[in-house]
């Protein structure tokens, strides 16, 4: 049987089975089963039905297990993951298939492989220059004649290595860009999988509280009853919300799925009311989270007593058995050595979105937060004291961490409440 292009020569069976294997064992593919599956699974719907491209449902159940029910216009993940083949086979033959005879591409816009028998091509060794002193060499003394011998072969041998160096270095990096990216947990796939329903990626919106003043002449916080019409500064945010978005970054790479970022300042009820949206840091520094639907048993409060005036609590209004009435970080006056964070999940402005709040009274707080919710054994204990063991039955819910703080850094996480928000 043989795979005919329009305008490209025939390429026979055995041929493409052969140039197939050699791209699965390859070390652009190596590891990375899932686009392997992917592979196989092309070149043999190409094999058998040439001409005609499979469908993003069939290659959904047959090739990922997808249940029956799956919906391309909802999950994107077949698209995503052909478009890293594509990306893969393109490296692969920049690199080691660099002279395969046989070209494997997958087109845009097609699920359809095609193959290309790839021209033989002519090599050539340019003859190397020989000194002046060589020309003449059947005339010139014996001497002569093998200095010129011994620079012509150090020349050759000079051109190889740079060949062999070349395609060496060429090698490492395909190499260092195949490392495939780990497959999610399952605890980690069942709590982002509401994330990852819809066609648009959802918007992480960070905080990036108002100042006045400037950083060099000195900074303090926004205050409107006094500062109405002064200047504003609002490009900083904390710490903890950068190594958040970093987390959840490592997150999606893993599910195969982008995000979109936007800081608190940007952010419009349009963007609230059309996306999925993950808030980063308390309202008193994300101060839209004050115009959406928010926490109902979880509120972040200015405390007005005492010497902890100016701070900020959690209060809980609704305590469970066992759980205080309010959480409050270290003392601003005092180095940090632990903080309060809340994470919940609520329902947003349309019943088709959801939000997702990670927010401390600190910026290491907010970090831990985002932490929490990537990490496999922390997202085992939510989910199991929730009573969720598929996406389908993860639903609202408001949860505070105590976070253990060092040398500003947070090295430890614990849910010391847990609520279940009814719908």
């Amino acid at each position: 049987m043989l795979q005919c292009l329009p305008g490209g020569p025939m390429v026979g069976k055995q041929d493409i089975q052969a140039q197939v294997g050699r791209i699965l064992v390859s070390h652009t593919l190596h590891s990375s089963e899932s686009l392997c599956k992917l592979l196989r699974y092309l070149a043999q719907h190409a094999l058998e039905q040439p001409g005609s491209s499979p469908k993003e449902y069939q290659i959904a159940t047959e090739v990922f297990g997808r249940p029956e029910d799956f919906d391309p216009h909802q999950d994107s993940m077949v698209r995503v993951q052909v478009g890293r083949l594509r990306g893969k086979l393109a490296e692969y033959y920049s690199s080691e298939g660099e002279h395969d005879p046989i070209v494997v591409e997958l087109p845009k816009g097609t699920y359809a492989l095609t193959f290309q028998e790839r021209p033989k091509e002519t090599r050539t060794t340019a003859t190397p220059a020989v000194p002046e002193s060589a020309r003449g060499a059947g005339r010139a003394p014996a001497q002569f004649r093998s200095i010129a011998a011994l620079l012509a072969l150090s020349l050759l041998l000079t051109a190889a290595l740079a060949v062999t160096i070349d395609r060496l270095l060429l090698r490492r990096v395909a190499q260092a860009h195949s490392t495939p990216e780990p497959e999610p947990p399952p605890p980690v796939r069942i709590f982002w999988s509401g994330f990852l329903a819809g066609h648009d990626s959802p918007w992480v919106i960070f905080s990036n509280a108002t100042f006045i003043g400037r950083p060099d002449s000195g900074m303090r916080y926004y205050n409107p009853k006094r500062d109405e019409n002064l200047p504003t500064f609002d490009h900083y945010t904390g710490v903890g919300e950068v190594l958040a978005v970093h987390a959840l970054d490592i997150v999606y790479r893993q599910l195969h799925q982008e995000l979109r970022v936007k800081r608190g300042s940007l952010f419009s009820l349009d963007d609230a009311k059309n996306n999925d949206l993950i808030f980063l840091g308390s309202p008193s520094e994300n101060l839209t989270l004050l115009e959406i639907p928010t926490t109902r048993d979880f509120s972040f409060e200015i405390m007005h007593c005492c010497s902890r005036q100016g701070n900020v609590e959690i209060v809980n209004h609704h305590p469970a058995p066992g759980e205080e009435q309010s959480y409050i970080a270290t003392a601003s006056n005092q180095p940090l050595t632990e903080d309060y964070a809340v994470i919940a999940l609520v329902g947003g402005l349309k019943p088709s979105h959801s939000v997702l709040i990670l927010a401390g009274t600190t910026t290491i707080g907010t970090q831990a937060a985002a932490e929490y919710v990537c990490d496999q054994n922390s997202l085992n204990e939510l989910l199991r004291r929730l009573g969720v063991s598929a996406p389908t039955e993860l639903k609202p819910f408001e949860g505070v961490i105590h976070v253990k703080v060092v040398k500003g850094v947070p090295v430890g996480s614990e849910l010391v409440a847990l609520h279940k928000i009814p719908g």
